[in-house]
C-alpha cells in the first residue's frame, strides 16, 4: 500500500472535475485532482522516490517499489514555457514526500485563462487500484490517497 500526499494546497475535486478529457477520464491513470488555494505556495513530493520527469508545469516521481506519481500543476501549462514556475530540485533528485519540488502561483495561472486545477495520477495503476479522497479540503502534505 502506498500512501500519497497532497502536492498543494486546496480541495480535492477528483479527476471527473478536470477539465481535460485526457484526464478526466483516467486515460493517464486513476487518481483524483487538487483545486488550488489561489495563493503562491510550493508543490511538493507526493511520495518519497526518485525524480524521474521534471517540468516547470508536471514532474513525475517514482518510489522503490517502482509506483509513479504525476503532478500536474494547471491544464495547458505546458504552453507556458515554464513562466510562472521556479523549479526547487533537479531532474534525477532522490526527494523525501513532502519536500518541495516546485514554486508557482496559481491564482497567476487562472489570471492568463488557464485552469489551476492539479491532477495527480498513479502511474501505471489498474482502476480501482485507487482509494482517494473527494470533496474536502488538503493541505500540501496531506494525505490524498491510498494505492494498493
Amino acid at each position: 500500500m502506498t500512501t500519497v500526499l497532497a502536492p498543494v494546497e486546496g480541495v480535492a475535486v477528483g479527476l471527473s472535475a478536470v477539465p481535460d478529457p485526457v484526464f478526466s477520464a483516467g486515460m493517464v491513470g486513476p487518481g483524483t485532482a487538487i483545486d488550488p488555494a489561489r495563493e503562491p505556495g510550493k508543490a511538493v513530493a507526493p511520495i518519497s522516490g526518485k525524480i524521474m520527469k521534471l517540468h516547470p508545469h508536471a514532474y513525475v516521481i517514482v518510489g522503490d517499489d517502482g509506483k509513479g506519481v504525476l503532478v500536474h500543476l494547471g491544464i495547458d501549462t505546458v504552453q507556458l514555457k515554464g513562466k510562472g514556475f521556479e523549479l526547487l530540485a533537479a531532474e534525477g533528485d532522490r526527494v523525501r514526500a513532502g519536500q518541495p519540488v516546485v514554486a508557482w502561483d496559481p491564482a497567476a495561472i487562472e489570471a492568463g485563462g488557464r485552469s489551476p486545477v492539479c491532477p495527480v495520477v498513479a502511474l501505471d495503476a489498474p482502476a480501482g487500484a485507487v482509494t482517494a479522497m473527494t470533496g474536502g479540503p488538503v493541505h500540501a502534505g496531506d494525505e490524498l490517497f491510498l494505492w494498493d
